[in-house]
Formats: C-alpha cells, structure tokens, sequence
C-alpha cells in the first residue's frame, strides 16, 4: 500500500508548433460555394491570407521550381490572428453522472495494456465540483485518488497489470468509513493486487457531475490512456476484493448505478449506459471500436457477427479527430473562377504557410475534355507521415532549395499519419483532414532524393499539372473524396480521366465509379504506382475522417490485430483491394508487383509497341530503350512498380507495350506475391515480378485505358530543363488521341 498527499506529474514539455498554418473544410469546392478557412497563429497578431493558383510544386532548382500565380486581387485581407490549441488524445465523456446517495461506491473496468504508460494515464473519473474519484494507471501501479478532508489522497498498489493481458481493476470508497481500496486481477485468474487505505473526511461524488472514461476531468482532458478498456461502471457499495473479474454488466447489475456497453452502437460515437439512468456518453478524437475484447472467443472475425466479443474501445494518447477550431475567414468561390489547383498563402510576422485547395467545374459541366483526379485519400493517408529522416543533411537540402521548411518529424502535436504506430504499437487506424498537413504543401521534400528532387503525393502530383500547362492541354481537378459522394455522374462530361503518380487508396463507391467511367466509353490514364491497392472506408457521421485496417498481406508499416480487419464505420472488410476480390489489374491492367529505395530505372519497348495499332503511341519516340532520367529518383520507372496478371484481372487482349529492366539492388518483390521465399502465386521467379509494364486496353463499351505502372513516370515527363523527351512525348500522344470524341 501506498499513500500520497498529492498526485501532481511533471509538466509536460512544450510542444512545437508553426508560426502559422490552419485547415480548410474540405479540400475542393464549387464556384458559388464556400471555403471555411481555419487558422491558429502561434504568438497572435495580425495575419495575411492571399490567393494564388498552385502550378508546380518542386522546388528543386534543376525542375519546374516553385511556381504560383498571384490572385490577389481575388483574395487579399488581413485579419487578427489568434492561437487555437489542439487537444489530442482520444477518450469518452458522460456529461452526466448517475445520481446516488453519498455513500459507498466502486468505479471499475477491465483493461488490457500494450506498454507501459510513461506518466500517469486515467482509466475513469468522476468530478463532482471540487470532489473526485479517479482510477489511473502510473509509475506506483494501478491508483486510486479520492478527495480527502484537506487535498486529493492516492491509494496505489504498487504493481502494474501485466502487459497485454486483460484485467479487472476498481476503486471502492466509503465516506461513511473512509475506507479506501484499489484493486487489480487478472481477468483469466491469478493473484489480485490489492492496496487499502483510511481517509481522514473521505468524500465522493453523489451523481450529477461529470464522468471521462480513459481520461481525467480536467477541461482540457489531460492524463490520457492509451490501451483497451471494457465494461466501464459504477457500483453501488463497497469492495476490498474482487471475486469474480469475468463478471458482466449483466451479473452486475443488481449494483450497477451505471455501466457502459461498448459492444453497442460500435460504428457511431455514441456510448450507450445500460444502468438505470441511461447515462450515455461520447467519444472525443476518435477512439478504434470493433477491437477484440476480453470476451472475444475466435469464433467469429467480424464484430458485426457477434459483437459482444468487441465490447472494447481502444483509446490512444495521440489519437486526434477534428480540431475543431473556429473559422478567421472565408472564401466564396468566384462563378469565373476555373477549376484547378490553388492555396491560400498565410503570412504572419513569425512565418507563412499555404493551405492547398482543389476548385471544381460547376456541378454537371465540365470546361476541358480532360480532368484531373486529385488523389485525396492517399494524401490524407499519407498526412503528416513521421519518417524518422529530417536529419541534417535533408535539413540542409531543404535551405538551399527553398522548400517548404517544416517536417512532421518535428511536430507531432498536428497527429500522425496512417503510416505510424501509437505509443503502444498499435497501428493507426484513423487519419483526419480536419488538421493541418504538413506533408500536402507545395515544395514539401518527403526524401533527400540523390537523383533527383524527393517528392511524393501532393507535390509531386504537380510534375502533372505543370507539364499539362506547358503543353497547353485544358484540364479540370476533381477530387477522390468528390468522386466517392458522387459517382460516375462526376466524371461523365469527360473524355478522359487522369491519375496522379499514387492513388492508393479507394473506396468501393471510387472503385464503382472508375470502372463503371471506363466500362461506358470513358479513358482512363493511370499514371502512377501501387495504385487502387487498399480498401478503405469513410462515412457522413465522421467527415473528413478515413478508417483503414492494415489486414492480412501487403507491404503494410503495421499489422491490424487478428480479429480487426473489419472497419468499424461501414462494417467492410479492410485490408487490401486484392484481398476483397477486386485486383488493380481488373481496372487498371496492372497491379503492385515490386518496391525499393527511392530510385528509379528505364523501360525497353516490347514487340507490341511496333504493332501498327499501338505504335502511334511511340511517334518520335528513337531507339528501344527510354526513361532513363527524372525528377523522381532518376528513372521513369522506379520506387512502387506495377505489372500485367491475366490471372488477376488484367482484360483479355491487354497489349503490354513495355517493360522496365535492370531494377535496383534495392527492389523486392512484394509479399502478396509469395508463397514462400522461392514460390509465387504466379509461378514466375521472385525477381522477375520486380517490373513494371505499360498496357493498354480497350473497354467492351468503347472506353479504353492506359496504364504506366510506375509512381516516378511523372517525374520524368521533365528532361534536360523542361518538360520534354520520350517520356513527355508517349504522354502527350496518348492524351491527346484519348481526348479526340
């Protein structure tokens, strides 16, 4: 047993933060709609927010460079800037305690735990004014602190649960007595650890105040957990032991005042209080349900089936939803405005930002025969992805090119990316747009790129809208997020749809829309690598928000749980596209074959590129070899690579038109492609899977497709100071033939 007359952890450091930056939203409007511009000015003062129109973003000085034209007779104001915090850490509030006498009573829940919380983390606390009662989980063991004649008492055990194992930890307090007693127990069985303490003038709350589950009662919430919990409640009486730590709400309720079933309403945010007051809750920042719970018995892997075995809500210290900051401005979209890519450039005394938008065409119309299809979902995937290689060297690179300066690396209070873990190792499963996002700016360096200049996603997707503005091709921008709410109806005034370097992530309404386009006389040019590759899901009850499950296969940065490879939000199994019976090569022609370093080699022509019905394709294309060049690791065809699998969906008469060689030491082969380390599940050798294939094919309805296979092509639609060379030339023959009615 162990007492202490106060409670109280170190401060925390001070978190970094930007002079100025902010979030829209959504990213893409109408003319005649309107943007929502939040923004947070670190020191305060005056701010300035301009227009401009996004028209490359590389910064490298050898490429386009950062290029934008000023709209500031568009929008030009300035405004008081103000600091708007952000609160991460997910957890659950019940604004109302049920109300009791004040007499004895048990606060208690089965958690499970991954690591060891590295400062004091709450698993429920009731405040009732200046009364409290918190169970918590710290460097003394599981604690209980109550409220005590003169200050908060803790009672701890001194021993911490075993890791990854559930068990049943409570608080009981009598005022009556003052007796005090915080207790743990395996939930399989095994010793309990048990303090008891007296407290002089004990009090505890009598109902009506309010109740945080996995975070304490502060306002902001503080003392965050990150782990499971299960069956939450209040009991009415008293208890220095625990019997029975399996025991259900249902068994309980004879005592229960109030006890939360997670297993209910688990797509929602909703907590549901199945004790007689109906005490309902809510979650803040988006907690992961459809967890396996301590209950959970094999038997079923969807939580939909047999949903008391996911009666748990995982919460993390750094899980983070919508921010929630109130808007500084907004911007009605001009009628005349065309649709393309822009920003709102931010300046205050300390610093600039740029918020990056999409505008559309008006709804139904289109104003090019040509669009461009932004990839949203994966750039949200991808937001704020900490590598881990912002060291010196990239740090320099990015001085002496002018690019943008700030790297998630060394701002974690703007949440991370989909691509990182959570204190405890768990994969995250939630990214919001609803943020800033650092990585989708213009000039953002994702790699100290050696041979070339480092770009992914946002930014490199300008290589695209820059070549097509030196080519004088008119182009429309829809969003993948547009294309989801939709349809096919979206991109129906189109003659052809291009992608970016690396549309990912998908939806089954995108995917429904892209094949139903190409199936009714739509082209579709697919310009990039590891593309339509993960299944993910998004729903109007969280907007801005994606949910993914990293489930079974795949080159993943982390693995869902077993027994957590459904979404929690539509129910849809997770995981990859491939998985769920809907290959990239089914639309697309080609799917994720091969991976490596950021580096990048050639194609060579194959005999179909001849064929006099493809070699128009190739017109003033010289020799059997090409792409050997390029702003993206050096190589046209290079980092994710995508081949031709008749077996998987590619369409019967698909020509391959070429093929890169010579891959990189670096490249493997990707693990859905194994059997075992020398068998595939196409029966070719592991390395030869390491290529990419340009294809084409024809729809039955007169539609037509063309795929590159490679996130780097676009990089190399640049040669030699400007956009020209075979790479250029193979795209501006293909385009322009697929935008001729």
């Amino acid at each position: 047993m162990r007492t202490a007359k106060s409670t109280a952890m170190p401060p925390p450091k001070p978190i970094a933060e930007l002079p100025i930056t902010g979030y829209l939203d959504r990213f893409s409007h109408r003319p005649g709609e309107t943007f929502q511009v939040r923004v947070s000015v670190r020191d305060g003062g005056q701010a300035r927010a301009r227009l401009v129109r996004v028209i490359s973003g590389d910064p490298n000085p050898a490429g386009p460079g950062l290029r934008f034209e000023d709209l500031a007779h568009r929008l030009d104001l300035t405004f008081a800037g103000r600091r708007q915090p952000i609160r991460l850490g997910s957890h659950a509030v019940v604004p109302r305690a049920p109300r009791r006498e004040a007499g004895p009573c048990t606060w208690t829940a089965l958690v499970w735990l991954a690591a060891a919380p590295q400062a004091e983390a709450t698993v429920i606390c009731e405040t009732d004014g200046d009364t409290v009662a918190r169970l918590a989980i710290g460097r003394d063991g599981v604690t209980g602190i109550v409220t005590g004649a003169q200050n908060a008492v803790a009672v701890a055990t001194g021993k911490a649960p075993a890791l990854r194992r559930w068990h049943r930890l409570w608080l009981s307090a009598d005022p009556g007595t003052g007796r005090v007693a915080v207790g743990c127990v395996p939930f399989e069985g095994g010793a309990a650890s048990v303090a008891t303490a007296v407290v002089q003038g004990l009090r505890v709350p009598s109902g009506g105040g309010r109740i945080a589950i996995a975070a304490d009662g502060a306002s902001p919430a503080g003392g965050h957990l990150t782990g499971k919990i299960e069956d939450p409640a209040l009991l009415a009486g008293y208890r220095d032991a625990w019997a029975h730590p399996d025991a259900t709400l249902a068994t309980l309720a004879p005592e229960l005042l109030a006890g939360w079933d997670f297993s209910r309403d688990i797509p929602t945010q909703r907590i549901v209080d199945v004790g007689p007051q109906a005490c309902d809750g809510h979650l803040v920042n988006i907690p992961a349900r459809a967890v396996v719970g301590a209950r959970w018995s094999g038997a079923e892997m969807c939580w939909r089936h047999a949903p008391a075995d996911y009666a748990a809500i995982h919460f993390h210290a750094d899980d983070l939803g919508d921010c929630g900051w109130q808007t500084d401005f907004t911007f009605e979209v001009p009628a005349d405005l065309p649709s393309g890519a822009y920003a709102f450039h931010l300046t205050c005394a300390a610093g600039e930002d740029w918020l990056p938008f999409y505008v559309l065409p008006p709804r139904g119309q289109a104003r090019a025969s040509v669009v461009f299809l932004a990839s949203t979902f994966t750039y949200q995937a991808y937001a704020n992805h900490a590598r881990g290689n912002a060291d010196a060297a990239y740090k320099a690179r990015v001085a002496a090119w002018g690019a943008y300066p700030h790297n998630p690396d060394d701002y974690p209070i703007y949440g991370r990316s989909t691509y990182n873990k959570h204190p405890d190792g768990s994969g995250i499963a939630f990214s919001s747009r609803l943020r800033p996002i650092l990585t989708m700016r213009p000039g953002f360096l994702t790699f100290n790129d050696a041979r070339g200049s480092g770009l992914r996603h946002y930014p490199a997707d300008t290589h695209l809208l820059a070549w097509l503005e030196a080519k004088d091709i008119a182009f429309d921008i829809v969003t993948d997020e547009d294309l989801h709410e939709e349809g096919a109806d979206l991109l129906k005034p189109y003659r052809v749809v291009l992608t970016g370097s690396h549309p990912e992530y998908h939806t089954p309404q995108t995917l429904d829309a892209l094949t139903a386009y190409t199936r009714d006389g739509g082209r579709m040019m697919y310009l990039g690598g590891n593309g339509f590759y993960w299944r993910i899901a998004v729903t109007q009850t969280l907007p801005g928000v994606m949910e993914l499950r990293r489930a079974e296969g795949g080159i993943r940065a982390w693995a869902a749980e077993p027994g957590e490879y459904y979404h929690q939000t539509d129910g849809g199994y997770g995981g990859l596209w491939r998985r769920n019976r809907r290959p990239p090569q089914m639309l697309a022609g080609v799917g994720f074959s091969g991976q490596g370093l950021f580096e990048g080699t050639h194609y060579r022509l194959l005999p179909a590129a001849r064929d006099p019905k493809h070699a128009w394709i190739f017109e003033g294309v010289e020799g059997e070899t090409f792409g050997d060049y390029g702003l993206s690791g050096g190589g046209a065809a290079g980092f994710e690579l995508d081949r031709a699998d008749f077996t998987l969906g590619t369409p019967e008469g698909a020509a391959i038109l070429a093929r890169s060689e010579d891959p990189p030491s670096s490249f493997v082969t990707v693990p859905e492609e194994l059997l075992s380390h020398i068998a595939t599940v196409s029966g070719e050798k592991v390395d030869e899977l390491k290529r990419a294939e340009i294809v084409l094919f024809g729809t039955p309805g007169g539609g037509a497709v063309f795929a590159t296979g490679s996130i780097t092509w676009c990089g190399s639609l640049w040669k030699d100071g400007a956009f020209d060379g075979p790479v250029s030339r193979i795209m501006e023959n293909v385009l322009r033939r697929f935008a001729v009615a």
